[in-house]
């Protein structure tokens, strides 16, 4: 409808505003384009109301008269249908399917990113007691946390993302965030013990299911890698029932995002320690071949590099000496049909000058080998004096968990 839109015609205008405006027909995946839809061909037969102002209405404002009637109409319905459409998502559907929906706050249409909630959710922990914090994506920072950061850290009203003229856009490399995961990171966590709520969550998460009403053991480390001059962090959960059943690092990032109540201090059993220890070095393991792959990648790109260099070079003197060696043949019998002394010894002195390129040439094939082989060893020399990875590997922390629904 929108490529053949009429802009003259004042019903085109009026029915590419009513759904693209008032209805927000052509926003997103699952946004309100499906549920409009729904509800307008669940309840009343859209098109042919269409069809019947087009046939009805000729002055624009009958025409404005008919659709205000006929918005009037649908508004009541289609607000229904969205609202009774987002209760199922966030009821039914997994954490996974309603993330990949793009479901947006009620207040703000805005979706954030798992990093973008992250943020938010540390920084509340953080700056309790400094800020009122509106929503998921908005606070009011009322008290300077950090005294030596308040010439870059401004109060008042910070947004994520920004809507609004007077707030602060908060975002990841913020002084405010910088200072805020700055401080977390510092913070020293003993082994202690957490009871998630599984209830206190809106939505399923069918993965944590299977554990409602089990307890165990989980550890959270950073592992932090340097090699070819790149450093990178990995962060490595590592799990178990009280059984003794592994639980995969999917379902144990799906755990630490419940709500939870922290109890008393835990000491893990020494048998849990050393389970926990191998699966953490089991993850590590299988990262760090994941970097040797990576880097092995790396240097073939590079070597294929010098490859494709040294044969350009290679093939375009082959050429140049392919095309003097034919010179030299047209020259030598030029020479032979010469008629007198002098043409015969100008033709002579132009076969030695053409075969003295041509050496030159065939001296610089070789020598082109020669600096190959020189930067193909330079390049595996410095390849083997950054292969060796530099590893380090802390505990954040352990706690023991348990899931009530």
């Amino acid at each position: 409808m929108v490529n053949f839109l009429n802009r003259s015609n004042a019903a085109d205008e009026r029915v590419f505003h009513l759904l693209s405006e008032k209805f927000q027909l052509f926003e997103g995946v699952f946004g309100a384009s499906d549920e409009v839809l729904g509800a307008i061909e669940s309840g009343v037969d859209f098109e042919k109301r269409i069809a019947d102002i087009y046939q009805r209405c000729r002055q624009p404002q009958e025409i404005k008269a008919a659709f205000d009637q006929l918005q009037l109409e649908l508004s009541l319905e289609i607000n229904e249908a969205m609202t009774t459409t987002g209760r199922k998502l966030l009821e039914n559907f997994d954490d996974e399917v309603r993330e990949k929906l793009r479901l947006r706050d009620e207040s703000s249409r805005a979706f954030l990113n798992r990093f973008e909630r992250l943020l938010m959710q540390i920084t509340e922990h953080e700056l309790e007691g400094y800020a009122d914090f509106l929503n998921d994506s908005s606070f009011r920072l009322k008290v300077h946390p950090f005294t030596s950061k308040e010439a870059e850290i401004p109060l008042g009203l910070y947004e994520l993302p920004r809507r609004s003229g007077e707030s602060h856009l908060y975002r990841l490399n913020h002084p405010l965030a910088e200072r805020v995961i700055e401080q977390a990171l510092q913070r020293d966590l003993p082994a202690g013990e957490v009871q998630f709520d599984y209830s206190g969550r809106t939505g399923k998460v069918s993965l944590l299911e299977p554990l409602l009403g089990g307890s165990g053991w989980l550890t959270l480390s950073r592992l932090s890698v340097e090699a070819l001059d790149q450093a990178e962090d990995h962060l490595i959960l590592a799990g178990m029932t009280d059984l003794g059943a592994k639980i995969d690092e999917d379902v144990l990032a799906r755990l630490l995002h419940l709500p939870g109540t922290v109890a008393s201090p835990q000491v893990p059993p020494q048998a849990v320690t050393d389970a926990l220890f191998a699966q953490t070095s089991d993850s590590q393991t299988s990262i760090q071949r994941g970097i040797s792959e990576r880097n092995g990648q790396f240097f073939a790109a590079e070597a294929d590099k010098l490859d494709g260099w040294a044969d350009d070079l290679k093939l375009g003197l082959e050429r140049e000496i392919k095309e003097l060696d034919r010179q030299i043949r047209e020259a030598r019998r030029a020479g032979t049909a010469a008629a007198t002394l002098e043409e015969k010894l100008a033709g002579q002195k132009q076969i030695r000058a053409l075969e003295g390129q041509r050496n030159d040439k065939r001296r610089s094939l070789f020598d082109a080998q020669d600096t190959v082989d020189k930067q193909r060893d330079e390049l595996i020399q410095k390849i083997e004096g950054k292969l060796s990875q530099h590893v380090e590997n802390q505990t954040l922390f352990t706690i023991r968990w348990s899931l009530v629904g």
